[in-house]
């Protein structure tokens, strides 16, 4: 009787929600009767109250060997194993209980949610749908159901599940979440921000919901919208890492680097193991240009998750900035182990294996990321780059240019619209460049006279910048134009809508298919007349770009069927070169007291080709006195370029390599070069300019590409087509009188600079009137 009247004061004070005075007496009632299953089912159930499923566990354990029959302490010892992530042994209570009485939508719903955590999705669909065929109208089961499908990739029974969670609960923030995420994961973008707008509505200060509607406004690029939602998120909840991360993905898409590598950092901090912060705060010190920071974090990336191919995608070309070819490529490699086919991964290592000097091999692995993603369009425009170093045939780099406009310029045709010819008259044509390299770059040599001499009373000047750490040549350029635009945030979609709305008439290409090329904005056709210049040699492919600016010794008439675009030929020179220094001076002729001939070229290893070679080779088998010296990074990659020279026949103790250096270095390596050797089939360009400027001559062997004919115009500008030769005869024969000759040497020496400084190749003034000219026939043609 007496544990009777204790039961029910244990009671009393369980239902009235005082759990410490509840355990205290339910505890005592234990000390007078240890077999009493009743006060252990009641503490299991505090125990669940707590959120304490190992307490719960315990007592009803306990409760149900000396009572086995009871339902409700089967009940509750299935949601304390829920409750435990113990889900197998709940799923186990769930199934014994309907096996006696499979009438409950309760405890389908239990079995579907164990069977769920679990995996065993196809199971769980069951168990929901039975939930709901006993109780049609709980949206908690809908939604559950809908997650089960979804997952199964069944979207479309999925979002009519979510549909009818919402139809019995419409304010109900995890159907309109998780519909929401469906579909944007169906592309169906509008609506699925109308679904997480409206679950954000439903529950204003919740951070999640912050955070899910600001990663896809963000993805969408409406940042105006996305960064004040993921800067709450972080305020309300400033310890969850996914919140500092996503506000760093937002901060980062706006270019406020700094501040999102305060996120990244922070999100690190607050979970050590966020190898996607670590990640992206690599890509950001990358970009600020920390290569060290941005080195430890791709490593963290790496530790916290070993099978990261984004990472050590990352990594290796960081490391391949560094010019560490060697550990770029086991980074990648090791990249290809965990992912053969991720064409990402063969697009960098065809780019370490080209700078290797690996040209076929490069261009294969180009090949095998096209096949792998047809779409991956840096990989298309990479591989059509590297067949002008490898390819003699022009057709072969026309039919790959026309197959890269079919894959990814025909789909952007609905996007185009054709701008509107304006009357030039009685007002400046409007000029806009488009490129990532206004910087410290080769590019800058030939835009400064362009940009000095441009007659800003008859042309608007725009400069469309994609310009991550701009510099003083930043700066220098953009004195000289009328407008300068940073866009390095801009999609491709969204600066070609500015460009229409700034009114450009003609929009000029620096870059295409290089690196940090926008070849796609030009497929959008922005402007009504679309030029190609400077970088890119060969032809672009897209149907869009209107004209291609060239000159007489690249592009002889008959070279015209070689290109998609028209030909533009300048009068003198399709280069106007400034050195953009005086220093250093150039230097005595080294065979003067050397007692032997140094030749020398400088340009990428991925233009000694075996060609190069066994050509260079029969002029060092008439010349056994003279060197050679090349430009090579350390390790794999100069190791087996010594291995081609040998097997070309120029032994390898004849052979200086230099490194990589800055510029003013660079050009000082020039003292140690009495005669260049063009390579082939793709000519030095700004290289050879350069030698040129430090008085190095440069024999050139004339190709059949306009990359392959860059020496020749050079050469044709500077008077000196004698040392341009149209066989490989000739070319030994030029080179080995040239080397014998050390007095024409000495005097080439001492004059090439002055001669330079009088040529076309440095008149900025008369090369921006050619160009100018050539913009006013191009509007007056389009005009027509």
């Amino acid at each position: 009787m007496q544990n009777d009247s204790l039961y029910e004061r244990a009671s009393e004070r369980h239902f009235a929600g005082d759990l410490p005075r509840a355990r205290q007496l339910y505890t005592q009632l234990l000390e007078a009767d240890a077999a009493h299953a009743g006060a252990m089912f009641r503490l299991g159930v505090i125990g669940l109250q707590e959120g304490a499923p190992a307490d719960a566990i315990g007592w009803l354990q306990r409760a149900l060997a000396i009572e086995p029959g009871q339902r409700r302490y089967r009940e509750a010892l299935g949601q304390a194993y829920a409750m435990a992530a113990r889900h197998a042994e709940a799923a186990q209570i769930y199934r014994g209980l309907l096996a006696d009485d499979a009438s409950s939508a309760d405890l389908w719903c239990g079995l579907g949610a164990a069977l769920q955590a679990q995996g065993a999705l196809a199971e769980a669909v069951e168990a929901w749908r039975a939930a709901l065929e006993r109780e049609a109208n709980r949206a908690d089961a809908w939604n559950n159901l809908g997650n089960c499908l979804r997952l199964l990739g069944d979207s479309g029974e999925a979002q009519a599940a979510y549909r009818r969670a919402l139809a019995l609960q419409p304010g109900d923030v995890n159907a309109l979440t998780n519909l929401g995420m469906l579909l944007q994961e169906a592309g169906q973008d509008e609506e699925a921000l109308e679904s997480l707008r409206a679950a954000l509505a439903a529950a204003p200060e919740t951070a999640v919901a912050m955070i899910n509607l600001g990663v896809l406004l963000t993805r969408l690029e409406r940042l105006d919208e996305a960064l004040p939602l993921l800067e709450r998120a972080v305020a309300i909840e400033p310890h969850m890492a996914h919140a500092a991360y996503n506000y760093g993905v937002a901060l980062q898409a706006r270019g406020r680097l700094r501040e999102a590598e305060a996120q990244y950092r922070r999100a690190l901090a607050l979970d050590a193991a966020h190898a996607e912060a670590a990640n992206n705060l690599g890509n950001v010190c990358r970009d600020l240009g920390d290569y060290a920071a941005a080195r430890e974090a791709y490593e963290t990336a790496i530790r916290a998750r070993p099978d990261f191919v984004d990472a050590f995608n990352n990594a290796a070309n960081l490391m391949r900035t560094l010019g560490s070819l060697d550990e770029a490529q086991a980074l990648l490699r090791q990249a290809l182990d965990l992912d053969p086919s991720r064409s990402a991964t063969l697009n960098n290592l065809g780019n370490v294996l080209k700078d290797c000097g690996d040209l076929g091999e490069g261009i294969e692995c180009f090949r095998r990321a096209v096949a792998s993603e047809p779409g991956n369009l840096i990989a298309h425009s990479n591989l059509l780059y590297a067949l002008s170093f490898q390819a003699e045939d022009t057709q072969v780099i026309l039919d790959e240019a026309r197959r890269w406009s079919a894959r990814h310029e025909a789909p952007l045709g609905v996007q185009r619209t054709r701008a509107a010819v304006e009357p030039a008259a009685g007002r400046r044509l409007r000029i806009g460049y488009v490129s990532g390299d206004f910087r410290e770059h080769c590019q800058a040599l030939f835009m400064t006279p362009l940009f000095a001499h441009h007659d800003r009373t008859r042309f608007e000047i725009h400069a469309y910048s994609s310009v991550v750490r701009p510099d003083a040549t930043t700066a220098r350029l953009a004195a000289h134009v009328d407008e300068w635009h940073d866009v390095r945030t801009l999609s491709d979609a969204a600066l070609a809508d500015q460009i229409r709305a700034d009114g450009i008439d003609i929009l000029v290409d620096l870059t295409m298919h290089m690196s940090n090329g926008r070849p796609l904005l030009f497929a959008r056709k922005p402007a009504p007349v679309q030029v190609a210049w400077l970088a890119y040699p060969g032809t672009t492919g897209i149907g869009a770009m209107d004209w291609r600016l060239t000159d007489p010794w690249l592009d002889p008439p008959a070279h015209d069927r070689h290109y998609s675009e028209k030909s533009w030929r300048l009068p003198h020179t399709f280069w106007c070169y400034d050195p953009l220094a005086s220093e250093p001076e150039v230097n005595a002729l080294p065979a003067s007291s050397a007692g032997h001939v140094t030749f020398g070229s400088l340009n990428n290893p991925c233009k000694l080709t075996d060609t190069t070679l066994n050509l260079w080779a029969r002029v060092f088998a008439r010349l056994p006195a003279a060197r050679l010296v090349l430009m090579a990074a350390e390790g794999e990659a100069r190791r087996g370029l010594v291995q081609r020279l040998a097997r070309a026949g120029i032994a390898p103790a004849r052979v200086r390599f230099l490194p990589f250096r800055p510029r003013t270095d660079y050009l000082r390596s020039y003292h140690e070069v009495d005669l260049g050797l063009d390579t082939l089939p793709y000519n030095g360009h700004t290289t050879s300019l350069d030698a040129l400027w430090m008085g190095v001559p440069v024999v050139t062997r004339i190709g059949p590409t306009v990359a392959g004919r860059a020496g020749l115009s050079q050469l044709a500008n500077l008077g000196l087509t004698e040392l341009a030769a149209d066989s490989d005869e000739a070319f030994v024969e030029t080179a080995v009188s040239l080397a014998n000759d050390l007095p024409r040497l000495a005097n080439l020496r001492a004059t090439l600079r002055e001669r330079m400084v009088h040529s076309p190749l440095m008149d900025g003034e008369r090369f921006a009137r050619g160009v100018e000219a050539a913009y006013d026939a191009m509007w007056r043609a389009a005009a027509q």
